[in-house]
């Protein structure tokens, strides 16, 4: 018989399940502080989060198709979104010569501007991991979670060194092929700019 994560009794037996639970919680403190934001500037949570998005990722991936699937949702979803954020003239569609129904996304300076107002809404978060012991164990922990999730088919869209073409073990050690070099576990990336995916 499986046993809910939320069940105050089994939760008491289980390490796993209080871990879940944390998540939760945290997950809820990250929502707060972006709805609070967001209310402040008078964007949606998910406008705020392609804004950020396109001001730090590769112009190949700032299109409505990557978009969706990088936050889990509907092309509509993000379509709405991006007419709004075009309304207010935070973006420009560049639309490409080849097809004029395609089009990749950019910050306009309007909207690079906003980011920087913006994109520090999650800061209350890391000044209180800041000061606390053992981040190595708990990053090593949490990047491996994020891979199992991943593989799993749970996670669709993450750039981690686990999952890179890159990516090796030298003597049980973690080593970039690209960088040539090996990897201290605070080296692995949780979101490298020069990932690229394993062959399928």
């Amino acid at each position: 018989m499986k046993h809910s994560v939320f069940d105050t009794s089994q939760q008491q037996m289980d390490v796993a399940s209080k871990i879940v639970v944390g998540l939760e919680r945290i997950s809820e403190v990250f929502r707060v502080l972006l709805w609070d934001h967001a209310k402040t500037i008078g964007l949606s949570p998910i406008q705020i989060q392609i804004l950020i998005f396109l001001a730090y990722h590769k112009y190949e991936f700032c299109n409505v198709s990557h978009l969706a699937k990088e936050f889990n949702v509907a092309k509509s979803t993000i379509s709405d979104a991006v007419k709004v954020l075009e309304r207010k003239q935070l973006i420009i569609k560049d639309f490409s010569p080849n097809d004029h129904r395609s089009y990749n996304i950019q910050l306009s300076e309007h909207g690079q501007e906003l980011v920087a107002q913006t994109e520090l809404f999650a800061n209350p978060i890391k000044n209180q991991l800041s000061d606390m012991e053992g981040l190595e164990d708990f990053y090593e922990l949490l990047s491996k979670l994020i891979y199992k999730l991943h593989t799993s088919g749970l996670l669709t869209v993450q750039r981690m060194c686990y999952s890179c073409k890159f990516y090796d073990k030298q003597e049980g050690a973690h080593y970039c092929k690209l960088l040539e070099k090996p990897l201290l576990t605070t080296d692995i990336r949780m979101d490298c700019p020069e990932f690229q995916s394993l062959p399928s």
